[in-house]
């Protein structure tokens, strides 16, 4: 049960403060532990740091897969203009990929290359999904697109902006902005 503790604890300070505004006294404290307990349960910062980061993922994979599964009967429009709406609202409410967005764009240093592969599982999985439904999409003549590659391609850039405003910005009013321009002019160009 410490470990889970310990794991939520680290998030709590990992989101507020980044990684290197965290100590290990801080998640100790937060736990009602000794600092030298949480090394029974991790070798260090950066393995809890790691072990927090990789729940982070599989939370952000398990919900996009759950959008793409119970959305798959949508038609083009509804499925990919809900799903800029559901990845916006998921990173604005939940705690763990608030933490995993801003690590994504801001790993400590000496972890950026493990990050990175791990933000990179995430990128490839819904790339995957996307070239699928794009596919079928083009094949059934319901978008416009040269190949499901380059409808992939572009409409993960909106995702991209909207993550970039995500994570710099706080204004409502200017993510949804920039939500609403980039898929207009997309969705012209698709259909």
């Amino acid at each position: 049960m410490k470990k889970e503790e310990l794991k939520q604890a680290a998030l709590k300070f990992f989101a507020l403060n980044g990684y290197e505004g965290t100590s290990l006294n801080q998640i100790a404290d937060e736990v009602g532990i000794k600092k030298s307990s949480i090394y029974s349960h991790y070798k260090g910062k950066d393995e809890l740091f790691l072990a927090v980061v990789r729940e982070a993922k599989l939370v952000e994979m398990m919900l996009k897969k759950d959008y793409f599964q119970k959305n798959k009967e949508l038609a083009a429009k509804e499925f990919l203009y809900g799903y800029l709406q559901y990845i916006k609202e998921m990173f604005e409410q939940n705690q763990s990929l608030k933490f995993w967005l801003r690590m994504g764009f801001f790993p400590p240093a000496h972890l950026y290359a493990i990050v990175q592969k791990e933000v990179m599982e995430v990128e490839t999985f819904q790339e995957e999904w996307l070239e699928m439904i794009f596919l079928q999409w083009i094949k059934e003549k319901h978008i416009i697109a040269e190949n499901e590659k380059t409808a992939t391609i572009a409409y993960t850039g909106i995702l991209m902006a909207l993550l970039v405003e995500l994570a710099y910005f706080e204004e409502a009013n200017r993510v949804e902005e920039k939500l609403e321009a980039l898929w207009s002019v997309f969705w012209r160009g698709i259909s």
